[in-house]
């Protein structure tokens, strides 16, 4: 098959589902592109199913020996990854490879199955790159999540990428009780994730952010630690507006309670800077719209916390960086900061499925100018001036 056939497979499939207009409902596109992926990722396939999983990996994938890495003694094909809230239910979970991610993180998933906020709730921003949502951890919850991942890889060959699972609080929970709520949803998973996250950071569930503080966050981490029997890599995420006492302050309990990293970051609530004045879909002006926004308005302050974590812990301390990611650039940018691991999701949104492989082939002409001679050998390398 030509490359030509290649691209009309691809247009006639994915891109008018993901791709077809900013007029048309991001959830709903979001929706559909996800039972379209479902799909394609039912085994044993089918002959079609094969065929195009074929053709995926001929388009977007890419290996070398140079983007591979072991993190908290996990093999990663490459350093970028799909961040979580595209795949919040696992639906997909094994399709994410054949798009070239080195790995993905589902959820954010939480121990009740909750609607999350009204719609509309998810808003494009194209004047910013960037994207609004307050979804409000909308999801199966995690029992759900737990038996579709059963049904996928229990009898599956062993999977050549890592998966992530995001563990949320339910919205009906008390903050009191939330590190009960995130131990049932962590016992519930730890069979199928290779890490998890501890999300304390998404400003659309009422309370969550109070969670960062250090005294509030600490039972949580112990509770989970405790139940953390086969010893899981466990992750904090934090918000991209906390201010570097506070950041200190996680850090501190991420040493503590023998965390095997920190996610930088989250969404931010700031309004300051975008072009975006008034939301077209509510005609609402967009300080006066709740949620956080993602994509390139968050890339320096991101970044900015990746290298400041790195320096905190002399790069002891794995950073997965996430946050405005749309070239290779910038995902080089938040490595040489100090981040071992990169995901995306907004820029995704915007730059199609290609992305990912044209990152990667920056990343190694970024290696072979500087002369290093693999990723890992890149981290943080701009952090220690």
């Amino acid at each position: 098959m030509q490359q030509s056939s290649h691209f009309d497979l691809y247009q006639l499939l994915i891109r008018p589902i993901l791709f077809s207009g900013l007029r048309a409902d991001p959830e709903w596109l979001h929706q559909q592109s996800l039972k379209t992926l479902h799909q394609l990722d039912q085994p044993p396939g089918a002959t079609w199913q094969r065929l195009v999983l074929r053709q995926f990996q001929a388009l977007y994938t890419l290996q070398n020996a140079q983007l591979e890495q072991k993190v908290w003694g996990i093999a990663f094909p490459n350093p970028i990854g799909l961040a979580a809230g595209f795949d919040k239910d696992g639906v997909a979970s094994g399709i994410w490879p054949y798009f070239g991610f080195g790995f993905a993180e589902l959820g954010t998933v939480t121990r009740h199955a909750q609607p999350g906020n009204p719609p509309p709730r998810l808003f494009r921003l194209p004047a910013d790159w960037a994207a609004l949502n307050r979804m409000g951890f909308n999801n199966q919850g995690a029992a759900a999540l737990a038996d579709r991942l059963q049904t996928r890889w229990a009898e599956a060959p062993a999977r050549s990428f890592p998966l992530g699972i995001n563990l949320g609080k339910s919205k009906v929970t008390p903050l009191e009780e939330a590190a009960e709520d995130y131990v049932t949803s962590f016992q519930l998973l730890e069979p199928w994730g290779d890490y998890f996250v501890v999300n304390v950071s998404s400003p659309n569930t009422p309370g969550l952010r109070s969670l960062q503080d250090k005294a509030q966050l600490s039972p949580i981490l112990a509770a989970l630690q405790a139940a953390n029997t086969r010893r899981k890599p466990l992750l904090v995420k934090i918000a991209p507006d906390l201010e570097w006492d506070a950041i200190a302050d996680v850090i501190d309990l991420a040493q503590t309670h023998h965390l095997a990293g920190i996610i930088a970051t989250n969404t931010t609530i700031r309004r300051d800077g975008l072009k975006t004045a008034i939301i077209a879909k509510t005609g609402k002006p967009i300080t006066e719209e709740a949620g956080g926004i993602s994509g390139a308005p968050v890339r320096q302050r991101s970044t900015e916390v990746i290298r400041f974590i790195y320096r905190e812990t002399q790069g002891q301390l794995p950073i997965i960086g996430v946050g405005g990611v749309f070239t290779a650039a910038d995902a080089w940018e938040k490595i040489t900061a100090g981040a071992s691991l990169v995901q995306l999701y907004t820029g995704w949104f915007y730059e199609g499925p290609w992305m990912v492989r044209r990152i990667l082939q920056g990343l190694l002409t970024m290696l072979e100018r500087q002369g290093l001679p693999s990723i890992a050998a890149a981290i943080g390398v701009q952090a220690q001036t």
